[in-house]
């Protein structure tokens, strides 16, 4: 049964090494507690774990020489000790069996083995004993969740195996005790026994009853992921966007960043491209070398260019992806010696798929790697690489995908300059074909801008715009290989090309690669061919063409005559003002004449506000009072009288019934009229009639809220009546000055109701 639970975890796992580790550790924890059956059972639980010790320590090593890793054998089980359980939750499936992969499930299946051999052979709980593995076989379906198919076989054999293993361990046959009782004894158990047999047939029955349904509608449920709940490894914010890095290494232009050693074997396809200039679209500008990538920037805000990568720890043998249709690949070889570079990325020839001498986090979407320790001097490591090479002949006439799986590389961020987009449209207007916009966009980069390594880093929208037409007299046109990049990147995804940039080294065939070695370039991404470079750089020797000979149309606002910042987004700067003291505009419209056109206007604005409010707020009062069924009459009615009172200074509380809310009504008609008045108690004048009012515009709110569709046409025009009467009898209580704003108070306007 452990030996069957990893089959089931086998199943995400590379080979089936795994299986036979665990196959081995099951074996020998129920063997220990076979021979040990005759020691004292204190005795067997520490035999047992040293025997689990040597033999998890026997694996370990078997299995870091089998996965080449580097470091002795003390470091590599500390590190499998302390990482076992995240890796195993982070690797890349195939899980590779590596020492921090394999050391939780062999010391699981040992323990799993020795609990359960303990309990059914010297305890003779045989179905009690089933208990560890049964917990190991799930914890084993939950760790694979659904990367694999469902596991039919090895759960029905678990299942067989457990009845067999119950079948085998039961009573031995012989005379049956009860037969030696006396008969009415004899009669009594058997009684006894066949009872408590259909009581325990019945509860079986019952439990699969009820149980049933629910197990089974599991069966189609896609399982969770425990994957989900783990951060996978993370970049460190100095890899998070390495173009901004290319500037920085060209002021250090002989810093050794890496050593590496490169050999190249035969080709698995050996169709030649046809145009011997761009015989090798993957090699890097300068002859004779090979191109490392470093980074891939897939994601683009407007302001800075991500990797956005999703790393999950892998083995020594990376996964295989299938290579483009019709594409040429080269197996590539690099040993790479790390000196300065830093960070967490690791340098590699596209595609990687064999990585030894280092532990690493592979991210298939870009086939990049990085190692989650971090870069060290010295480190080396070997990466075997599968490097497609595009047929050039089928760039002209292939197209480009387009969907939900490419909208990330063709997302055009917000804010995108007008200048941009008219360049993007004019270099698309004559080539309809999508190579042919590509090779527009790096044959215009190319002629019209200079390569140099003292420009400031940055390739926001402000930054590109100025590298595109700012002046060259005040540093525009001129740039890294950043801005040759990004620019290529941006304008394609304005021209309907799914673009992204990749970071990486223009490195020899063998020997040290230096700060000057970096560069960045752009890729686009055609159907059937994958991803293709371009070279936007400027060849040394030529002199670039003006931007504004060839520009069509030319741009509405002149450009900046100010560089932006590195890397910071500009903004704008206030208008000159004028100097104090200066001289005065003898031209302009008199101080007078000027203060009267203000006051007029103001006046009139002011009038013009206070007659909206007036409209407004009538037009809210007849809303209320006429429109819509009786109970939103009657309500709206009612709320009239709230809001007057609020306007009055005396809002009604919220915990207030609507009985409560016309005595307070009342009462506050009182207070502003003052004694003497009609408004106290045996008033006959318009006060008490409108507290009268009030009181049965309450009945009827009443009636609304508590029988609601019963009231009638009537009975709305009588709360309107009501409404208008107490209203305007509090109003006319209130000072003059409170009247003329009673009208034009925004108040009603807003309140809640």
């Amino acid at each position: 049964m452990v030996t069957l639970a990893g089959v089931v975890l086998g199943r995400v796992y590379a080979g089936s090494l795994l299986t036979v580790l665990i196959a081995g550790a099951a074996l020998g924890s129920v063997l220990v507690s076979v021979v040990a059956r005759r020691l004292p059972s204190w005795l067997v639980a520490p035999v047992s774990v040293l025997a689990m010790a040597g033999w998890t320590a026997w694996c370990l090593r078997f299995a870091a020489d089998r996965a080449d890793l580097p470091g002795g054998f003390a470091e590599v089980a500390g590190d499998a000790a302390r990482n076992g359980i995240p890796r195993l939750l982070t690797a890349m499936i195939p899980v590779e069996p590596t020492p921090d992969t394999i050391l939780v499930p062999l010391v699981a299946a040992w323990l799993a083995g020795l609990a359960g051999a303990e309990v059914a052979l010297r305890a003779g709980r045989v179905l009690l004993g089933y208990l560890p593995p049964v917990l190991l076989y799930a914890g084993a379906l939950y760790v694979v969740g659904p990367n694999a198919e469902p596991a039919i076989g090895p759960t029905v054999a678990l299942v067989a195996v457990a009845a067999l293993g119950l079948a085998v361990s039961g009573r031995p046959a012989g005379r049956d005790p009860v037969d030696e009782l006396a008969p009415a004894v004899r009669a009594g158990v058997r009684a006894r026994l066949a009872v408590a047999s259909a009581a325990g047939t019945a509860v079986v029955v019952g439990l699969a009853a009820v149980l049933g349904p629910a197990v089974a509608a599991l069966v189609d449920t896609r399982p969770v992921d425990p994957r989900r709940y783990v951060e996978p490894p993370q970049v460190e914010t100095l890899d998070e966007n390495p173009l901004i890095r290319i500037s920085g290494w060209a002021l250090n232009p002989d810093q050794q960043l890496f050593q590496v050693a490169t050999e190249r074997a035969g080709a698995a396809d050996t169709a030649a491209p046809a145009d011997p200039a761009t015989e090798d679209p993957d090699a890097p500008p300068t002859s004779g070398g090979v191109r490392i990538r470093l980074a891939v920037l897939s994601d683009y805000d407007g302001v800075t260019w991500r990797v956005g990568a999703t790393y999950r720890n892998a083995g020594r043998i990376l996964p295989a992806t299938d290579p483009a249709p019709h594409a040429t690949v080269e197996t590539v070889e690099q040993e790479i010696t790390v000196g300065d570079l830093s960070g967490r990325l690791l340098p590699a020839v596209a595609t990687p798929r064999e990585v030894s001498g280092a532990r690493v986090a592979y991210d298939p979407g870009t086939g990049t790697l990085i190692r989650p320790d971090g870069l060290s001097p010295g480190l080396r490591y070997t990466v075997t690489s599968a490097r497609e090479r595009p047929d050039v002949n089928l760039l002209a006439t292939a197209n480009t995908p387009a969907g939900d799986e490419v909208a990330r590389v063709l997302h055009v961020a917000d804010g995108a300059p007008e200048q941009l987009r008219r360049l993007a449209a004019q270099l698309a207007e004559e080539n309809s074909a999508p190579y042919a916009r590509a090779a527009a966009i790096e044959q215009w980069l190319a002629e019209h801008y200079r390569l140099v390594a003292d420009a400031p880093s940055g390739h926001a929208y402000p930054n590109l715009t100025f590298f595109l037409f700012g002046p060259r007299n005040g540093g525009g046109q001129r740039g890294t290989s950043e801005q040759f990049a990004a620019s290529f990147a941006v304008l394609g995804r304005l021209a309907g090309l799914p673009t992204r940039v990749v970071v990486g080294f223009a490195a020899p065939g063998s020997g040290p690669v230096r700060a000057a070695d970096a560069y960045a370039w752009p890729e686009v991404l055609f159907d059937g061919l994958g991803w293709v470079p371009f070279d936007p750089l400027p060849r040394p020797d030529d002199e670039p063409r003006p931007v504004e000979e060839d520009l069509r149309p030319q741009p509405e606002n002149p450009p900046p005559s100010e560089q932006p910042e590195p890397t910071l987004e500009p903004t704008a700067s206030p208008p000159p003002q004028a100097a104090p003291g200066g001289p005065a505009d003898t031209g302009g419209v008199s101080t007078p004449v000027l203060a009267a056109g203000i006051s007029g206007g103001l006046l009139l604005v002011v009038v013009a506000l206070l007659a909206t409010l007036v409209g407004m707020r009538r037009a809210l009062t007849r809303n209320r009072l006429y429109r819509g069924d009786p109970g939103q009459r009657i309500a709206g009615a009612w709320r009239e009288v709230t809001d007057a009172l609020r306007l009055a200074g005396r809002p009604v509380a919220a915990d207030l019934s609507a009985t409560e809310v016309a005595g307070w009504a009342g009462r506050t008609l009182t207070d502003t009229a003052g004694p003497g008045t009609d408004a106290g108690a045996g008033g006959a004048g318009p006060s008490a009639a409108a507290c009268a009012a009030v009181d049965d515009l309450a009945r009827l709110v009443n009636q609304v809220t508590f029988a609601p569709g019963t009231a009638t046409a009537e009975q709305a025009g009588a709360a309107t009546v009501a409404a208008t009467a107490y209203t305007g009898v509090l109003r006319a209580a209130r000072p003059r000055w409170r009247r003329l704003l009673w009208s034009v108070h925004p108040g009603p306007l807003r309140w809640s109701r």
